[in-house]
């Protein structure tokens, strides 16, 4: 164990967390994971964390998940909301005794939580996982962008922090409002993620495709994947099209690989080239196989404020082929994968194609990414994101943070000071 993760053990132990959020697993999406492993990393560090979140059908209960009744979002229904009763949320919270509330989505849930943070005066803290203008230009919905980002600084307004994925986020969040803003990063399991998980037999399965003439592929096929929420914001569509062009520039030579669930599926197998291997999603080792077995992972997204999938994808010795965001650009730098600018089909498809004629280059990007994959580990994350909770618990409320382009401030309640 690590000195800071020694230190950040000891401290933590008188940590009480209420993390209030609308999405949690069995829920299948990034947030959902990311907040799972944020409750183990505080009981790891001798801390207590308590979740308040929807019910949701598949869940199993256990001791720190408080559930409360929802109904499915209408317009995703694999996502719920819920308005919990208010004397049962307040028993059942004051019960608890939280040193700090962490409100992780704006809605339902969230919104409780930071309410009830206001009331009982406890340190509240907040965090921004979802790129609101990028979904509301996705959607054509732009008309929501200022009543949108009013109602949003308004919710975070209250934190005495608000986390952002990545140093482009808090840049976005910034010009929208926000303030006392800090990066949360994230990190991956190099143990569950690796090319050690490289299986011969899978690779076969994937290249068999599903076996139709005109999805034939050669034994040196270059295998692309995409592995995570199967949904229109995710770009899926130009990408499907740019690699079905590709399969017909490189016959055989390209095959796609594409994993997870969502309401865009029927879209993705209509669309898909043919022979491409579609699993639906998958956990555990076939998840982790699944990754490792193919050459290359594409991660359309322009809505994304990180994308936990290609970490997992480089520690898997994936590069990546990403989109031209913020986000992206931030974790793919210059050598670690390759961008291309949003809804460029015929870009992509050069690109893919350059790809199968040049596997050295592919090569290499593989082991710039597998080398900076190894840097990413969750307890760096963890220590400081602990660390700064102990300190906001403690009342002092002052955290020195470094924002973009920025000298250091001093972050006093709700007071920036800049130095």
């Amino acid at each position: 164990m690590s000195t800071s993760h020694a230190l950040s053990t000891r401290n933590a132990r008188a940590l009480r967390l209420a993390l209030f959020t609308d999405t949690y697993t069995p829920q299948v999406n990034g947030v959902a994971r990311t907040l799972e492993r944020l409750v183990h990393a505080v009981e790891a560090r001798g801390g207590v964390a308590r979740v308040f979140t929807p019910d949701e059908p598949q869940a199993i209960p256990t001791f720190e998940v408080e559930r409360f009744a929802s109904v499915p979002f209408w317009a995703y229904p694999q996502l719920r909301l819920s308005w919990p009763a208010r004397q049962r949320l307040r028993r059942t919270v004051r019960h608890f005794a939280p040193t700090l509330v962490h409100a992780a989505t704006e809605f339902g849930m969230g919104l409780a939580g930071r309410s009830w943070a206001q009331r009982a005066r406890v340190p509240l803290v907040s965090s921004y996982h979802t790129s609101f203008a990028a979904y509301a230009s996705h959607y054509h919905m732009s008309w929501l962008a200022e009543p949108g980002w009013r109602y949003l600084r308004w919710f975070h307004s209250a934190a005495l922090r608000t986390y952002c994925p990545t140093e482009a986020i808090v840049r976005e969040v910034h010009a929208a409002g926000f303030r006392k803003t800090a990066v949360w990063s994230r990190g991956v399991d190099t143990s569950r993620f690796s090319p050690h998980y490289r299986s011969a037999s899978l690779r076969q399965r994937i290249l068999a495709g599903d076996g139709s003439p005109d999805g034939a592929c050669t034994e040196d096929a270059l295998v692309v994947s995409y592995v995570g929420r199967i949904a229109a914001e995710k770009g899926l569509a130009v990408a499907l099209e740019a690699l079905r062009l590709a399969s017909t520039d490189r016959p055989g030579r390209i095959r796609f690989m594409g994993v997870g669930d969502g309401p865009y599926r029927d879209e993705l197998h209509r669309r898909a080239p043919a022979g491409s291997w579609m699993p639906g999603a998958l956990h555990g080792n076939a998840l982790s196989e699944a990754f490792a077995s193919a050459d290359v992972f594409l991660f359309p997204s322009t809505t994304d404020t990180f994308g936990n999938v290609m970490l997992e994808a480089m520690a898997s010795g994936l590069p990546v082929i990403g989109v031209e965001a913020g986000p992206t650009r931030e974790l793919l730098a210059s050598d670690r994968g390759w961008l291309v600018p949003p809804n460029e089909v015929q870009t992509l498809r050069q690109q893919l194609v350059a790809l199968v004629d040049d596997r050295a280059a592919v090569a290499a990007a593989r082991e710039r990414a597998l080398t900076f994959a190894a840097t990413k580990t969750w307890d760096a994350v963890w220590d400081q994101l602990i660390g700064e909770y102990v300190e906001l618990q403690g009342g002092s409320h002052t955290v020195t943070a470094l924002l973009p382009n920025r000298r250091p401030t001093v972050l006093q309640g709700a007071d920036v000071i800049s130095r």
